[in-house]
C-alpha cells in the first residue's frame, strides 16, 4: 500500500519498538491520523517530555530530578534493596504493594555468550550501596532464566562478606518467564517465600 513519505516514517518509528510489527503500527499510525490536534498534541508532548526523564543516581531506576521517587521516599526500608534486572521489573513488583524497601536496577544479565562478568551492569554500584549504606537484606529478584539465574549467582558471591543477608526470590514465577509479565500474586508469592 502506498503511503505519504511522513506516514511510512512514522510506520518505521513505531515498527521499530519491541513487540510491534509492521501491522501494528501501521494501525498505530491510521490510529493517531484520525485524533483530534489536541490529542495529537498531547501525545507529542507527552514523547517530548521523554528527554526529560533520566536514571536514578542512586538505584537507576527512572526518575525526574537527581533521586527516583522510590529513593527519596522516607517511607521505605533502607535496609533492603530488591535487585531487579529493569525498570519494569520494578513497576510490576510496586503494583503488588508486597514490597517496602528500595531498589537497585542493573540494567540488564550477564551476557553467557561474551564472558564479560556483567561490565556494563551496575553490579558495582550495589555493592557499594550495599557496603556503604549497611543494608540488611539484598534480594535478588532477576528473572528465573539461566542469564538471570547466572547474574544471581554472581552477585551473590560479590556481596559475601559484606554483612548483608542475600535471598532469592522463590519460583512463584515460571522459569525462563520475565516478571514484567506475571501476575500479582505470582509476584507476591515470590517476594515473600525468598530463601
Amino acid at each position: 500500500m502506498q503511503y505519504p513519505k511522513k506516514f511510512k516514517h512514522l510506520i518505521s518509528h513505531f515498527s521499530a519498538l519491541p513487540s510491534i510489527g509492521p501491522k501494528m503500527a501501521e494501525r498505530l499510525v491510521l490510529y493517531l491520523f484520525k485524533q483530534d490536534e489536541t490529542k495529537l498534541l498531547a501525545f507529542a508532548e507527552a514523547l517530548e517530555d521523554l528527554h526529560h526523564l533520566k536514571s536514578c543516581s542512586r538505584c537507576f531506576y527512572i526518575a525526574e530530578t537527581e533521586l527516583c521517587e522510590i529513593c527519596s521516599d522516607e517511607n521505605r526500608d533502607p535496609s533492603v534493596i530488591c535487585v531487579v534486572e529493569e525498570p519494569l521489573d520494578v513497576i510490576a513488583i510496586e503494583r503488588t504493594g508486597a514490597f517496602h524497601g528500595l531498589y537497585h536496577v542493573l540494567g540488564g544479565v550477564m551476557d553467557m555468550s561474551r564472558e564479560q562478568e556483567g561490565a556494563t551492569l551496575k553490579i558495582s554500584e550495589l555493592v557499594a550501596r550495599v557496603t556503604l549504606n549497611g543494608v540488611a537484606e539484598v534480594i535478588l529478584a532477576t528473572n528465573p532464566t539461566t542469564e538471570g539465574d547466572v547474574t544471581a549467582l554472581y552477585i551473590k558471591k560479590k556481596l559475601e562478606g559484606s554483612g548483608a543477608t542475600v535471598t532469592r526470590i522463590a519460583r512463584g514465577l515460571a522459569t525462563g518467564g520475565d516478571i514484567e509479565y506475571a501476575d500479582e500474586a505470582s509476584i507476591t508469592a515470590s517476594l515473600t517465600n525468598r530463601k
